[in-house]
């Protein structure tokens, strides 16, 4: 698609993963577990890497949060995982970093809210103390602005200007201005702390897709630093995915974005990878970067009243999400894999042969056949129960990926010696 990458931004380096600078948009997400239970920390965010997030947030907010970083970092290092970790602070991170020098060298990234830094003289040397500990540890700081903990001084000093200078304005642009104008101060005042350019991204976040789009597009226009973009308390379900999507979408369809995570409220004891799906599949859906095999599948209708593609297709999903770490490390390019599992003749045969590898299931009746397609062509036709079904698919699956996919090995031996 025709989208128009911000060329301009720096590149931030975190840990070994860059943002900004024409760089592939970043997937990240945050952990929900308690900091200071560092096995059950390590757990979820091995969780989060392994199902595509490529920076991992974690609250540090007491001491034994901070205390229990390095852990956190030894345990996924153990296991193979080199996610870069961000620490999530507010009100009290310039004691917390400089109480915990391990924390501070643990951690790839610092988030810092300019909201919840202090007040007064105290926001100004506490800001700075951040700053400092990140130069010396040589740590990149992300500018998180949020509209519901916003420095009240700038909102009233803004909405005094507005009635004395009778200029009409709503409470809404007010607050997207001041949202703006914290950012780009705190960056200002960043700088004069030591931190580099390379070293700062912006984020300014809302609850609302027409408010985010509003002051993204005011930050794109104003800075060349890389954005970090996201739809601050989302919500759950529904309503969450479909908010993240139309507000992320119109901004990263527009080049604007650099990193981006998509904030679920899970539900009770939920499946927190969800929002790191959600993050990777807006991205695929944009033609901006693919992650895993995308499987179509129709909606169903009346022609449809077998639940058969329907539980097919969810099982085709999660065998490809539960192989994807194993393929993507054995398989060059199999995440544009592309997988089709329909319902009836309407659009089943089309497209089944516009996928990779295609079944269409036979609709209310039809005759009881499953012709499967593999790059456009008959392969072969199944018959039988869901679970014989189920079982042969995704064994040609599996067939087709180490057929037709190299293996990475061999593309390492048939590039030679350098």
């Amino acid at each position: 698609m025709n989208r128009i990458h911000r060329l301009t931004t720096h590149a931030v380096r975190i840990g070994h993963v860059v943002v900004g600078g024409g760089a592939p948009v970043v997937v990240q997400s945050m952990c929900n577990t308690d900091t200071a239970d560092a096995a059950a920390t390590a757990r979820q965010c091995l969780e989060l890497a392994r199902a595509g997030s490529e920076l991992v947030r974690i609250t540090v907010n007491l001491d034994a949060a901070a205390a229990a970083v390095g852990e956190i970092r030894r345990r996924l290092d153990d296991a193979g995982c080199a996610v870069p970790l961000i620490g999530d602070f507010h009100y009290n991170g310039h004691l917390l970093l400089a109480r915990h020098p391990e924390c501070a060298r643990a951690l790839a990234k610092y988030r810092i809210n300019p909201g919840n830094v202090g007040f007064g003289r105290k926001r100004d040397e506490q800001f700075a103390t951040i700053c400092r500990i990140a130069v010396e540890h040589g740590k990149p700081v992300r500018i998180g602005v949020n509209a519901g903990s916003l420095d009240q001084q700038l909102v009233m000093a803004k909405m005094q200007e507005n009635t004395d200078r009778d200029l009409g304005r709503s409470s809404e642009e007010i607050l997207a201005e001041c949202m703006v104008l914290s950012a780009l101060e705190s960056t200002a005042l960043a700088l004069e702390h030591g931190l580099d350019e390379t070293a700062i991204v912006i984020s300014c976040k809302v609850s609302r897709p027409p408010d985010l789009i509003s002051v993204y597009r005011e930050l794109a226009a104003r800075t060349r630093q890389p954005l970090h973009l996201g739809l601050t308390e989302a919500g759950m379900g529904l309503k969450g995915l479909t908010w993240s999507a139309t507000a992320l979408g119109v901004l990263l369809a527009e080049g604007i974005g650099d990193t981006i995570r998509v904030s679920l409220t899970p539900r009770p004891g939920g499946d927190r990878r969800e929002e790191v799906y959600a993050a990777c599949e807006i991205l695929q859906s944009l033609g901006i970067r693919s992650f895993s095999p995308s499987v179509t599948a129709c909606p169903g209708c009346g022609r449809t009243t077998s639940t058969t593609f329907q539980e097919l297709a969810e099982r085709v999903q999660a065998h490809v999400r539960e192989r994807m770490p194993r393929w993507q490390a054995e398989h060059e390019g199999v995440e544009e894999l592309k997988l089709a599992v329909m319902g009836c003749v309407v659009n089943g045969p089309g497209e089944s042969k516009a996928a990779n590898l295609g079944i269409s299931l036979p609709g209310t009746g039809e005759a009881p056949t499953c012709p499967v397609f593999v790059d456009g062509t008959q392969f072969t036709t199944l018959q039988g129960s869901y679970e014989e079904l189920a079982r042969a698919f995704l064994a040609l699956v599996d067939d087709y990926v180490a057929t037709r996919y190299p293996k990475r090995a061999a593309l390492a031996e048939a590039a030679g010696p350098e």
